[in-house]
């Protein structure tokens, strides 16, 4: 995916002088910001699993829009799932329908300029965040900030989030990847995305319009952007965003004090997992207090570098009591929580410092025993399907292995 393309974006911009090298590696990687984002009664959520899934729903969504889509996404690949998805949105301007798309300049380097083109002459609104230049010789401050949110929005009534792009990476189940032993690995990416409908939509379409401003994308066409919404269901939600822009993340906030006051568990599935001291400490002490605390990690990844710095944590987190699976067969790519009985959460945010520091990210943040029934049931699916790291022939890995670690680790405020 396009995560070596930002990194070596990055990279040459540090080179230029452009952005500031990384901070002293004690200090936290955002904020404490205290929560501001509220608690919302009477919403109605499904939990999406892989891209097939995600996709079938977020196009049958598109599919029956009567008055505006709304979709912001880090990733909008010019393949047969983005060519599906130009021929849906042409034709829900010819019914009328008002369609305004975020695309991140740096997730979608690789997609032609002609495809956005095509969509403009359709009559689709298309805003380019931050947009970047890679042949100049120079890039600007904002190279490291990028907009990683994946959010759809239809009609103001349904919403989605996660960590799923328009991408043909997601075209098969990341189940099939194990079905298929000869598939490649980078095929069948397992990731969760988050369908909700219900009065917390308006959050959403907030955060996208937000956007859409930040950018100064132009006017919003004439539409019906906040509906009415009605309860619809018996989930406590909140949508909680990170903005670099602010300096501070709500969603580090609330996941640090989430682990800090656990009780009984801590699992967390995380497509990159490199996390700042005081995360990390904190994994660490509700581990020695007796939570059981589990991580669902990837084995391999589109890029090396983030794989051996979340390795280089291992020992340490080992040691203290941490169980740590790695998916070894298909790419793990989700960004989701469980914390007790009751907390718990989906959306783009990956556990290092390019999600709470530079990134604009989207989750939702659920509060729900019920729901959260269901995310364990997801999780030990993944725990099944993962590799179990022995402490033990962990502490004999290869020299070799240590010192991949410890390069990645140098690095991994940029990663």
């Amino acid at each position: 995916m396009s995560r070596p393309l930002l990194i070596a974006a990055c990279l040459a911009s540090v080179l230029a002088g452009c952005v500031a090298l990384p901070p002293p590696p004690n200090e936290s990687a955002a904020q404490a910001a205290p929560p501001t984002s509220p608690w919302i009664d009477g919403n109605k959520l499904r939990i999406l699993v892989d891209g097939p899934q995600t996709h079938a729903a977020m196009f049958a969504a598109m599919a029956a829009a009567r008055d505006h889509i709304n979709l912001e996404t880090y990733i909008l690949d010019g393949g047969p799932i983005g060519e599906r998805l130009e021929k849906l949105l042409a034709k829900k301007v010819e019914e009328g329908v008002k369609v305004n798309l975020i695309y991140d300049s740096i997730g979608s380097l690789k997609t032609p300029k002609e495809y956005f083109q095509r969509l403009k002459d359709a009559g689709v609104a298309v805003c380019e965040f931050n947009p970047v230049n890679p042949e100049k010789a120079g890039f600007s401050l904002q190279i490291n900030n990028r907009d990683h949110r994946k959010i759809l929005v239809v009609d103001g009534r349904i919403a989605y989030t996660g960590g799923i792009n328009i991408s043909d990476t997601y075209r098969s189940s990341s189940f099939s990847a194990r079905r298929k032993p000869g598939q490649e690995k980078k095929e069948g990416w397992r990731d969760t995305q988050i369908e909700v409908t219900g009065p917390v939509v308006a959050k959403f379409q907030r955060l996208f319009l937000d956007a859409w401003g930040l950018q100064d994308c132009g006017p919003f066409p004439a539409a019906r952007y906040y509906p009415r919404l009605e309860a619809v269901g018996d989930k406590t939600v909140k949508l909680v965003a990170t903005d670099p822009l602010s300096g501070k993340s709500e969603m580090y906030h609330g996941l640090l004090s989430a682990i800090t006051d656990a009780k009984s568990r801590v699992w967390l599935t995380v497509g990159y997992f490199v996390p700042d001291p005081p995360l990390r400490q904190a994994l660490i002490d509700a581990a020695r207090r007796g939570v059981d605390v589990r991580l669902v990690l990837p084995g391999f990844s589109d890029f090396w570098a983030p794989v051996y710095a979340a390795r280089s944590n291992y020992e340490e987190l080992l040691k203290a009591g941490v169980r740590i699976y790695e998916w070894r067969e298909a790419l793990m790519h989700a960004k989701s929580a469980l914390i007790d009985s009751s907390w718990s959460s989906v959306g783009s945010t990956n556990l290092d410092w390019r999600s709470f520091v530079h990134n604009y990210e989207a989750n939702v943040i659920v509060h729900d025993a019920a729901f959260a029934r269901e995310m364990e049931r997801r999780f030990k699916l993944d725990v099944a399907a993962g590799v179990a790291i022995d402490p033990d022939q962990w502490k004999r890995r290869a020299g070799s292995e240590r010192f991949k670690e410890w390069f990645a680790r140098q690095w991994e405020y940029m990663l």
